[in-house]
């Protein structure tokens, strides 16, 4: 028999190893997230900076390719069937997420480097505050990213394009890469 002390050191211990698992899970579907949208972030910077005119019909593309493969990524990665992992909640959310940025670029009338820049930041500082609950990791990349984007926007020229392929693209992928380590 063990006492009240052992056994309740003993549910802390599973509390925090089924906490470290969760979070283990929230890392590794963020990281093949992360990677996967900073290949094709760096891949529609690029192609904005090499040849502007067809930016839109490129990060058109960017986004329906990043859309579906999150999709994928989601699904596969269901720890056990009937485990659902993206429910309407989350789908509405991020919807109402992205009409909310939608309305700000609308309302702001932004150019195309005004765009290169509010996008970034605008979806790092929701990696940020996801921070707050899944882990510092997300913190750290927000920071990082949202801080490069500034000295970019406000220190480059005709670069920033190029600049934004490796600082937000390159930075996903260096972030979720590290998010593996973890």
């Amino acid at each position: 028999m063990i006492d009240r002390a052992e056994a309740s050191a003993a549910l802390a211990e599973i509390d925090e190893m089924v906490r470290r698992v969760r979070q283990s899970r929230i890392y590794n579907l963020a990281s093949r997230m992360m990677v996967m949208w900073g290949v094709l972030v760096f891949a529609g910077y690029l192609l904005t900076w090499l040849v502007p005119r067809h930016a839109t019909v490129g990060w058109i593309a960017v986004y329906a390719a990043g859309i579906a493969g999150s999709a994928w990524l989601t699904v596969a990665s269901r720890p056990r069937p009937g485990v659902r992992s993206f429910d309407l909640k989350t789908l509405l959310a991020f919807a109402m997420f992205i009409a909310f940025g939608i309305f700000c670029c609308w309302l702001g009338h932004f150019g195309p480097r005004q765009l290169g820049a509010f996008w970034p930041i605008y979806f790092m500082t929701m990696y940020a505050i996801a921070g707050l609950w899944f882990g510092h990791a997300f913190i750290a990349i927000g920071a990082i990213v949202i801080a490069l984007t500034l000295v970019g926007y406000f220190r480059l020229g005709d670069a920033f394009d190029l600049w934004m392929a490796f600082v937000n693209g390159g930075g996903l992928v260096l972030g979720g890469l590290w998010m593996r380590r973890s």
